[in-house]
């Protein structure tokens, strides 16, 4: 697939996710064969005032490209200036939210707000192309409002005409949120109406997933989302299905070293602190299939620093691989992670990123 200039050939896409692509785990989508991926998503209006959390997140070195930033704003004279500014420090896409559907962000008419009105987007995409300085402009949107006010085709319309290089299109409307399973058939007539790449999202969990998704939709490449949440071998297991050759193997020992380059890769960038939240919660993701899983989580919930978190990581990899567990119920599992993928938790407080 091209977008613009740059070709990622028929790899996956890792999509922005606040609090989790961050530059570490960037790096080991990277290192597992993802094409592109992108910053966490950052305020228009941030990036323009200098914002240092906004500046921190826009953060990449040029071993990470390509690499795209997305942009959440509703001002077109805004949305224009942070453009030229990200354009200054060379991503390889500068794309548009306008898919997140948390209730926040929608309130303030920014994210999946804007569908209700695909002139406007047209407005805040032209203003884009028109301050990138030449990098590519893309757009994440969804279905529509809800399943009555389904207006994709006009919005994909409205983008292609505007001078967008690429779309991405979450099979969901805005009032499905993350529950509802995505509509894949919606890419595939947004795919016969436009002529620019399409990109699909949406329920792909595994590199069967994804290839389905293109098989049956026709898109050109698909965006991963909470599927890569301790699973970044996601898109070797997809570049080794498509290229025909003898399946990516996944076992203990390949998910115990990742982990740990992992949480190292996180105490480097954020300092021991911060880091051992984040690397509780990745720890948590990476061994969610595995038989254990309920024992693991009450050790690393408790542990006070990395070090002590990578003595309990080790020793429970060493334990599986010896069958002291009993046989987890993936079904289970998956099911409490599809509905909140902070799925150790019982409580429903909404989540404070946008998983897809």
């Amino acid at each position: 697939m091209k977008i613009g200039n740059l070709d990622i050939g028929e790899k996956l896409l890792l999509a922005p996710m606040a609090e989790i692509t961050d530059s570490s785990f960037r790096k080991i989508c990277k290192e597992f064969g993802a094409g592109l991926t992108f910053t966490q998503m950052v305020s228009a209006e941030g990036v323009i005032k200098n914002n240092f959390t906004t500046l921190k997140y826009l953060t990449f070195n040029r071993s990470e490209k390509p690499i795209g930033v997305q942009l959440l704003g509703n001002d077109p004279v805004i949305i224009g200036e942070a453009t030229n500014e990200i354009s200054k420090l060379k991503p390889d896409v500068i794309d548009l939210n306008a898919g997140c559907s948390v209730d926040k962000v929608v309130a303030n008419k920014m994210g999946a707000a804007l569908l209700d009105d695909p002139k406007y987007i047209s407005k805040l995409i032209s203003k884009m192309v028109q301050n990138s300085n030449g990098i590519p402009v893309s757009i994440k949107i969804r279905l529509g409002k809800d399943k009555n006010h389904i207006n994709v085709l006009e919005t994909a319309k409205a983008v292609e005409e505007s001078g967008a290089s690429l779309l991405i299109v979450h099979a969901r409307t805005r009032n499905d949120k993350y529950e509802n399973e995505a509509n894949w058939q919606w890419l595939k007539k947004v795919k016969e109406n436009i002529s620019i790449p399409v990109v699909g999202n949406g329920s792909i969990f595994n590199a069967n997933d994804a290839l389905r998704m293109k098989q049956e939709t026709n898109c050109d490449s698909v965006l991963i989302a909470r599927g890569a949440l301790g699973n970044p071998f996601i898109f070797s297991e997809y570049n080794s299905l498509i290229s025909n050759q003898i399946n990516f193997k996944v076992d203990i020992k390949l998910i115990l070293s990742t982990v740990l380059n992992h949480i190292d890769l996180l105490k480097k960038e954020f300092g021991e602190f911060v880091a051992l939240d984040k690397a509780k919660k990745h720890s948590l993701w990476y061994f969610k299939y595995q038989n254990g899983i309920k024992e693991l989580i009450e050790l690393v919930l408790k542990v006070k620093n990395i070090d002590e978190l990578k003595v309990v990581i080790i020793n429970h990899a060493n334990d599986i691989l010896a069958n002291k567990f009993q046989e987890n119920n993936k079904e289970e599992i998956f099911s409490k992670f599809y509905k909140r993928v902070l799925f150790w938790l019982s409580d429903e407080s909404e989540e404070v990123y946008s998983k897809e």
